[in-house]
């Protein structure tokens, strides 16, 4: 579908569903799955949502109960210092630890605007409208010391956390953000929503090598249903695992959770599949094959257990184009 209708088309001409749309990322991505979805008819699994990235700045994300998403990412350099003016010393040491010193991040910003349905004008925000906002807020960010050169952060903790929660507040008295998403690393972030959700996400890469097999499958049926995954001597990943923890946004600290605690419950849970042959040398794939659906469900309660079931979402990327999910429900 992707080669014959949308690859090195012009759309706009070559694909008929487009001569009377605008072609929006939120239109293409809302295509994609209708065009995609019959192929699941009749199949266990259904299609949910279709991702589209139309550049590292642009992005669009369509679900099948009609909702559709805008996204649009941008960067701005801060320094800071990770405290709570509501916190003793030694409390802010012992919560953030070197963090309280000065340090400085290169954050990566997600805006997300959504609507139950594709909006009649050609997008959610207006690029006019899109393009001040990120004006605006890099302004009040980009190469600022957060915590004495933002009049609207000074006494407030300082953390992931509540940066995220003012960007949304900021940003939703020019747009109807849904929610922001804020890395200080590649590996860490903190999310804010509107309805007041608050998240914080880590990422953990280790490698492993696994054989797509299933002991009651003939050798036809592995291959028909894995491929050259089915491979007898197996195959490598450098897997990356996505760990998110909810909860209530603490006023007084303006932290979520430890990072520390984060890290190492979610270390500590993949310490025994690190380069190893998670069939041969796993007790957890022994008898079961180790997909990713199957990696990403033995490591859930491995790591809620350590954070004394807080975790709300384990994503597991086995290539860049290969990532399972498991959410809380």
């Amino acid at each position: 579908i992707i080669h014959d209708r949308y690859d090195h088309h012009f759309l706009n001409e070559d694909n008929p569903s487009f001569r009377d749309k605008v072609l929006t990322a939120e239109n293409v991505c809302r295509e994609l799955l209708e065009d995609v979805a019959p192929l699941f008819d009749g199949n266990l699994a259904r299609l949910v949502a279709v991702h589209l990235r139309e550049t590292p700045e642009r992005s669009a994300t369509a679900y099948a109960d009609g909702a559709i998403e805008a996204n649009y990412w941008f960067d701005f350099s801060a320094a800071r210092r990770t405290v709570s003016p509501h916190l003793s010393v030694a409390e802010n040491e012992k919560l953030f630890g070197i963090s309280t010193s000065e340090h400085g991040h290169n954050y990566r910003a997600r805006l997300t605007l959504r609507a139950d349905s594709v909006p009649p004008e050609p997008a959610l925000g207006t690029q006019e409208e899109i393009s001040a906002l990120i004006r605006l807020l890099r302004i009040q960010l980009d190469h600022k010391n957060l915590n004495r050169d933002v009049n609207a952060l000074r006494g407030k903790p300082i953390t992931t956390e509540s940066l995220s929660r003012f960007i949304l507040q900021s940003g939703s008295n020019q747009l109807p953000l849904s929610r922001v998403r804020l890395h200080e690393r590649n590996d860490f972030f903190a999310e804010a929503w509107r309805d007041g959700g608050m998240f914080l996400g880590m990422r953990e890469p280790f490698s492993a090598a696994h054989r797509l097999h299933v002991l009651s499958f003939s050798d036809a049926q592995n291959a028909e249903l894995f491929g050259k995954c089915n491979n007898p001597r197996g195959h490598g990943h450098r897997y990356v695992a996505e760990a998110t923890v909810g909860g209530e946004y603490d006023e007084r600290s303006g932290a979520l959770a430890n990072f520390e605690e984060l890290r190492s419950a979610l270390r500590q849970a993949i310490a025994p599949w690190r380069d190893k042959h998670l069939d041969l040398e796993t007790k957890e794939f022994r008898d079961k094959p180790s997909t990713g659906e199957n990696i990403v469900r033995a490591l859930w309660p491995k790591i809620d257990n350590a954070l004394q079931q807080r975790l709300v979402r384990l994503r597991l990327w086995e290539t860049a184009n290969n990532r399972f999910t498991v959410r809380r429900t």
